[in-house]
């Protein structure tokens, strides 16, 4: 088996998916300046430069932040990441996704999501996501694609104060499950 490489580059039919890097700040801001983005983020307040400018440091210093291209326009539509990797329980995180306003619904999110989560589960067994108590639209879309809520914890983002966020799971037996399922032809 190859090494896990926590910033690879993943490439679908529609995106392209590449680490962030500092020089990224300008085009992700650009699609994080929208205030209705964050309206159920933990963080309402993403929208102003100074605030996102602490959020993008604390993407950097991850070190597993990605920016979402769409290939038509060549654009950079969103960000997420993946964090924490534990090798010794076989899990990682993933989570600080967003998106430009104009993608919602368009399905960007499940599909750039079960990209990652097929690489994801070459390597772990299980990811796990925190998502903000508040976010609604972010609970309903991972619960689509199988993941379970497990928990609640109490979050310090980088930078910020501390907040309230439900943990959701996906374990690499119920993606192959949920992935052998939309696989098969319908009649």
């Amino acid at each position: 088996m190859a090494s896990f490489d926590l910033q690879p580059t993943l490439e679908t039919e529609e995106y392209i998916i590449l680490p962030v890097s500092l020089h990224d700040f300008e085009q992700l801001y650009e699609v994080a300046s929208d205030p209705e983005i964050w309206e159920q983020h933990p963080n309402k307040d993403r929208w102003k430069r100074d605030v996102f400018k602490v959020f993008f440091e604390g993407a950097i210093q991850s070190r597993g932040a990605f920016k979402i291209i769409d290939k038509v326009s060549q654009k950079i539509i969103g960000s997420t990441r993946i964090y924490d990797y534990n090798p010794n329980d076989s899990s990682i995180l993933m989570g600080y996704t967003f998106y430009a306003k104009r993608y919602w619904g368009t399905g960007v999110n499940h599909k750039v999501k079960s990209f990652f989560f097929d690489y994801l589960f070459q390597y772990v067994n299980t990811v796990i996501l925190h998502i903000g108590a508040s976010n609604i639209r972010s609970q309903i879309s991972i619960q689509r694609l199988s993941a379970e809520k497990i928990g609640e914890i109490e979050v310090a983002y980088y930078g910020e104060g501390i907040k309230q966020n439900f943990i959701y799971q996906i374990d690499k037996i119920n993606w192959k499950k949920k992935a052998d399922f939309l696989k098969k032809p319908t009649f």
